[in-house]
C-alpha cells in the first residue's frame, strides 16, 4: 500500500510516517519504479507499535528503545519493565508540577473579583518577576 494508505491504516499522518522513516524509527520503505512509498504488514505492524506507544507517552528515543527492545527475541522483560517504569517514574514528576500549575492557578482566580474593576490579581502575578505572591 502507498503512504496515504498507510497513514489512514495506521492513525498517523503521512508526514509523520516520513519523519519516522527519516529518524530510523521505522525502516526506509521499499520505493515503486517511480519513487513511492510500499508499505506491508510489517511496516503497519511497526507504525501501530510507534503510535501506541507514542499514545502512552514515551519519548522518540523510549520508542525507539522499545522497538529495539520489542524486535530482539532474546530480550529480557526486564529490561522492558525497567524502561516503562522510568517512564511511570517522569509521569509522576509531571503530573506533579500540573497539580502544582493548578493549584497556583486556582488560588489566583480566588483572589480575582472578575468585576468591572481593573485590578487584577491574575495579572498582577504574571507581571511580577517570578510570580512572587500577589496584590
Amino acid at each position: 500500500m502507498n503512504i496515504g494508505q498507510a497513514a489512514k491504516r495506521s492513525g498517523l499522518s503521512a508526514k509523520m510516517i516520513r519523519y519516522y522513516e527519516s529518524i530510523g524509527l521505522l525502516p526506509a520503505a521499499t520505493r515503486t519504479e517511480s519513487g513511492y512509498r510500499v508499505y506491508g504488514p510489517n511496516e503497519l505492524h511497526t507504525l501501530a507499535f510507534i503510535k501506541r506507544s507514542r499514545d502512552l507517552g514515551f519519548s522518540l528515543e523510549a520508542v525507539g528503545k522499545l522497538l529495539t527492545l520489542w524486535q530482539d527475541r532474546g530480550r529480557a522483560s526486564a529490561d522492558v519493565k525497567a524502561l516503562a517504569h522510568q517512564h511511570i517514574v517522569e509521569l509522576n514528576q509531571k503530573i506533579a508540577e500540573l497539580a502544582g500549575l493548578r493549584d497556583t492557578l486556582q488560588d489566583l482566580v480566588s483572589h480575582c473579583q472578575g468585576d468591572r474593576r481593573p485590578d487584577c490579581p491574575i495579572l498582577a502575578d504574571l507581571a511580577s518577576s517570578g510570580g512572587r505572591g500577589h496584590p
